[in-house]
Formats: C-alpha cells, structure tokens, sequence
C-alpha cells in the first residue's frame, strides 16, 4: 500500500455537499457498540480480531460511513513472499502492517479492512472492521483507497505479486473472505476490483497476482451458489470525480478522440471532466450520474469497437493500459494496431473467456480496463 495515501479521504466526507445523490454520514458511533464493548465474532470466528492480536489503538476515533458499499478492492502488501505461513507470523504482521500505518504513513489506524496471511489467515485490519461486517449496513471508512474509502471493502494481501502468484492457502482463505463480504453487504462476485483500477501510480495488486482475479471471481461465484447467467453481461468500474486511476486515463483518451480536446490525458479525474463528462453523457442521450461517474452506459457510448485496421488515441489508451498489465515488453504506445497490440489483446481475451479474435469489442474494453466480463464466470 503506498504510504502518501489520506487516512480518511477527505473526499468522502465532503460528498454530502457536492454530489447529492450520496450521503456520506460520518461518526455514526450510536449505530454500533462502541469498540471496548467489541468481541470476537460469533458469525466469522475464523477472522482474528483487532484485540486477539493485539492491535495499538487507533489515534483517533473510527468513522462509519453512510455510503453504500459497492465493491470490494484487493491488493498486495508489497510484503516480502515470505516462508513462515504460522498464525504467530500472522499476528506480528497485523502489527507490522499497523505500525508502519500509523507511525510512517500517520494514518488513524491501520489502512485496510481485512488482511490474508500468506498462510491463510484472516486478520481484522481497521478497528471496527469486523464488527460492521457481522452488521453488514454501513462500512467503516479506511484508508486503502483514496475516493473509494467510503464506498469498497479493502483486502490486503501478504506478499508482492509482480512476477510471482499468491499461494494457495492465501487464494483459498481470500475466497472465504470475499464470500463473507459479499453476502453481508449485499455485493456480487462480479464487484471485485483491483486496487490498480481505482488508483494512479500504483503497481497494486500486481501483475500476476491480477492475472488471477478472473479465477478468484468464478471461485466466489461458485461458493456463494450464484449462476452466472445472473451476472451482468459487463461490470464496468465505476470510476468518479473522486478517483484518479490509469482507467481514468483510458477514459481521458476516449473522451479526447470524442471531441473534448481541451482535456488533459493524465489519469487525474480533475473538475475539468465532471462538464465534459455530463456534455457527452446528454449529448449520447445518457442520464447525467451523479459526481461524473462512468456507469455501463456511458462507457459503452465512450468504447469504440477496433480491428487491426483501427489507429488513433483509442488504439493508445488500449496500448497504454495493456502496458501497466504486463505487457509492456510487447506493447508501446503508438497509435498503431500492430501485431504486438493484437496478440497481447488475444491474450487477454482468453484469460477473460472471450473469444480470442483480437478485435477489441465492448466486453473486450470492459475486461482491459478492470471489469468483469460474463464470459470470465462461466469457467
């Protein structure tokens, strides 16, 4: 977790002000027992909680928010891939996690909700945590993800995964925990997210460890009994004026192919695009969101279909983001649609259950810029 991140994203508390349509009620302390009346959960007893081991405490109230939670988002700890798969080692990384929270990045507490040991086990992360998720209404606000705080379920996950893959009692563990989640805060399979989607300059969740979430959706899926013809035929991420993000740079060189020219390709959702993206929204006959956010239909007027005839800044913003996923071996940022671009989009079509044609149709954007595609749930 990068450590310039805002213990609570001032973002989310002002939402109330600027967007109307979500509330953001902090400091809901009389919704819930306060946190020295807080005890192991009868309902996840496989979660360690805050005071089993042995969590400092937090240097500032808790918050709850009003907001809905609408996803979950992974990461990787940048950890070292440790060996020690022990629950002794577990518990001193729930405190190194905290002190390097608290004391280098002065946040309140520690930054995400839960964490997974790379020998599976379950840690509360933030104060609270696990007591929201037994009530499974309003989440605590953390601090894993600027402009998402508020809204997402943030995991870490012990380890660093740009080359090498998790360990299968981390994967197994994260699967429980994701079906935990889902079920008490009413989300989906299809609402898991990586860190990287919500957040510029990050290298979170890492590239192999990313490779997996296809196979960690289908796993949720699976366990929490749900068809995958109840999925959604694409689950866009849901990108806002609050978030900046490499997605959010593919939707900067989409909307300057659109038109909207004046508007700088940098993966900040700067209040230059809330205009912008409320313009095109009316202009394509779309309901203006709320906050500027990118919702199915806007991405889907926004996406254009391309072949390898195809060149320009929508060949870009494909190139640019298969780049940051792992192929920036094979892949630059030309404006072509070369063979390189072709063969890594195939690549991706495939690890997504699509249909390796190497065109780059609606759900084959949907799966390159973090969402989830039917297809992918099918397997």
């Amino acid at each position: 977790m990068a450590i310039h991140e805002h213990e609570v994203d001032r973002r989310t508390l002002f939402k109330a002000g600027l967007g109307g349509a979500v509330a953001a009620v902090v400091g809901a302390e009389l919704a819930f027992p306060s946190a020295a009346d807080a005890t192991p959960s009868p309902e996840f007893p496989w979660i360690i909680d805050c005071d089993t081991w042995g969590a400092r405490p937090p240097s500032s109230p808790i918050q709850i928010t009003g907001n809905t939670t609408n996803k979950i988002i992974l990461h990787h700890m940048a950890f070292p891939n440790v060996t020690d798969y022990s629950r002794e080692h577990a518990l001193q990384l729930a405190r190194d996690c905290q002190d390097l929270h608290m004391d280098t990045n002065g946040w309140a507490d520690t930054g995400q909700h839960f964490t997974v040991s790379r020998g599976g086990y379950v840690l509360e992360g933030r104060h609270r945590s696990l007591e929201t998720l037994d009530a499974g209404g309003h989440q605590v606000i953390a601090a894993h993800c600027p402009g998402e705080n508020g809204n997402a379920i943030g995991i870490e996950n012990e380890g660093t995964y740009i080359t090498e893959t998790p360990p299968a009692a981390l994967l197994d563990s994260l699967v429980e925990l994701c079906v935990a989640v889902c079920r008490q805060f009413r989300l989906n399979a299809w609402d898991i997210f990586g860190h990287w989607d919500f957040r510029l300059g990050t290298d979170c969740p890492g590239i192999a460890f990313y490779r997996l979430f296809p196979q960690v959706r289908s796993r949720v899926l699976r366990a929490m009994g749900v068809p995958a013809s109840a999925a959604p035929a694409r689950r866009w991420p849901d990108i806002w004026r609050f978030v900046d993000s490499q997605v959010v740079q593919v939707a900067q060189y989409l909307l300057v192919d659109a038109g909207y020219t004046e508007l700088a390709v940098d993966g900040v959702f700067g209040t230059d695009m809330n205009g912008i993206v409320a313009d095109f929204q009316t202009t394509h006959g779309i309901p203006v969101t709320a906050d500027a956010t990118f919702d199915t239909a806007t991405w889907e007027a926004l996406a254009p279909s391309l072949d390898k005839h195809a060149t320009g800044l929508p060949v870009q913003a494909v190139q640019y983001i298969l780049g940051i996923k792992g192929y920036a071996d094979t892949v630059s940022v030309t404006g072509e649609y070369d063979h390189g671009t072709m063969k890594a989009v195939q690549d991706m079509q495939r690890l997504h259950g699509l249909t390796p044609h190497g065109k780059v149709d609606a759900s084959t954007w949907c799966a390159v810029v973090g969402g989830t595609v039917r297809e992918s749930l099918c397997r």
